[in-house]
């Protein structure tokens, strides 16, 4: 395969790994959560540290954290207290949208610290090196196998897109008859008071002598 060919496999590659990489601000006493919609089966994996703001020096305790990663069923997957850095990994047992959540230790004066988070996941979240590594195979083939992998987590993704989709449809569907119920009742609820209004004023006249 041309050199060219090999550009395009790896361009491509790059194109569709996906890295969630960030660094945010965080006040004393305060959180916040970042949330990633991952399929069941997944690899995931996630790397955070505080930034020292004095560089040389040793990090201040006022730069501890506490960090908590749970499944969309609140199960707990990786928990960290007052801890500065740190990181996780696992395969995804549920298919959804799963949490970190990133709190800063209480101080007085308030004080702002800022982390860096990395979070990896599917074709990502593979150290691709250490598997060229152990299976000792060249680098075309590492990058047709990372391809692969890629392809197949799209599919997977597609999949599950999918999914969700018939899922919306279904309840959609089940909306609409809801409402359509609804409607026919209020529609004979309406004509029922019309009827007991018109008895009412016919009987009124009838009594008066009117009709």
């Amino acid at each position: 395969m041309s050199k060219s060919n090999l550009l395009m496999i790896t361009t491509l590659g790059l194109i569709l790994t996906i890295v969630e990489s960030m660094r945010f601000d965080l006040q004393s006493g305060h959180t916040k959560c970042i949330s990633e919609d991952i399929n069941s089966s997944a690899i995931t994996v996630g790397k955070y540290n505080a930034v020292n703001p004095n560089v040389g020096f040793p990090l201040p305790d006022t730069h501890k954290i506490n960090v908590r990663v749970t499944s969309p069923y609140g199960n707990n997957y990786h928990h960290g207290d007052q801890v500065d850095s740190g990181n996780f990994a696992f395969t995804a047992a549920e298919a959804g949208d799963y949490t970190t959540c990133f709190t800063a230790l209480e101080h007085k004066p308030e004080t702002t610290v800022a982390i860096e988070f990395e979070w990896k996941t599917g074709v990502a979240a593979k150290d691709w090196s250490k598997i060229a590594k152990k299976e000792k195979v060249e680098v075309m083939e590492i990058e047709l196998k990372k391809l692969l992998d890629t392809v197949t987590s799209i599919h997977e993704e597609m999949f599950h897109l999918r999914v969700r989709e018939e899922e919306m449809q279904q309840l959609n569907q089940s909306t609409n008859s809801k409402m359509a119920g609804l409607s026919f009742f209020s529609i004979v609820v309406c004509l029922s008071v019309a009827g007991l209004q018109l008895w009412h004023l016919k009987s009124h006249f009838e009594r008066k002598k009117l009709l």
